[in-house]
């Protein structure tokens, strides 16, 4: 590994290059925080993808992609006078030693439990009127959702057992059933809506992400159906010419492989 003056060179190199786009490349000098808002979004899905693959290799290099975006938005902001690379690391550092009076401070912790409950009081304390304030609005529901719950846990407003909460999930479950029966649409998906709420909440007394495990599911099926189709092609076969018997046969290769 690189020894920290390498890894501070590495930085200022970065920096450097970043100063020299900016002046002379003609797409970099264009950009603004806005433009570059929905790459940045694009990246960060990007470096899942290669987490949840466990790529090491890929991780490095979107980590480096997400890293060269915070440079931009740090060279913009140093530009209109705002902040620099330096403003942003010393923010973070101060937020870090402040949320961390168990390390920086005199307060003891007996578990990770304590320090996330510490850690939403502290944001309270810093003048922040809800404990859901720090989570976007613009995240995808899902990972809303579970972040939602994360916070008010957080704050002891949570269940105490893993097993009431799959009950909730089954009382959901039952709300939605009856619903579907009296066919009100409107009502069927607030219900619908309740299950998956009860669901991620019930993936996180499991320690499950539900949006990592759901994305996991995601690629097993793309590679199971993409198996079938190319089963079908040798076949000389549309999917669509198929019935239900003969695409199941393949599935069940694929479920197999």
């Amino acid at each position: 590994m690189n020894t920290r003056q390498q890894q501070l060179n590495a930085i200022d190199r970065l920096l450097t290059i970043m100063d020299e786009l900016r002046v002379g490349c003609p797409w970099d000098k264009k950009q603004t925080m806005q433009s570059l808002r929905h790459l940045t979004i694009e990246e960060t899905y990007e470096l899942g993808d290669a987490i949840l693959d466990n790529d090491l290799e890929e991780i490095k290099k979107e980590l480096g992609d997400l890293l060269l975006h915070i440079v931009f938005y740090a060279k913009i902001g140093s530009e209109t006078q705002d902040f620099d690379i330096a403003d942003v690391a010393t923010s973070i550092s101060d937020k870090l030693v402040d949320r961390h009076p168990h390390i920086y401070g005199d307060i003891d912790v007996a578990d990770a439990k304590e320090v996330e409950r510490n850690w939403e009081k502290l944001k309270l304390k810093e003048g922040k009127k809800s404990v859901l304030e720090g989570v976007p609005r613009s995240l995808p529901a899902m990972v809303k959702a579970s972040r939602i719950q994360d916070k008010v846990a957080g704050v002891g407003f949570d269940w105490e057992e893993p097993q009431q909460v799959f009950e909730k999930l089954q009382e959901e479950l039952g709300e939605l059933q009856y619903e579907v029966h009296t066919n009100d649409q409107e009502k069927i998906e607030a219900e619908f809506g309740d299950v998956l709420f009860s669901m991620i909440n019930y993936a996180r007394f499991l320690n499950v992400d539900p949006e990592s495990a759901l994305e996991r599911t995601n690629k097993k099926f793309i590679k199971r159906f993409q198996y079938l189709e190319s089963k079908a092609a040798i076949l000389g076969k549309s999917l669509s010419d198929m019935t239900l018997a003969e695409m199941d046969v393949f599935w069940e290769e694929a479920k197999k492989l």
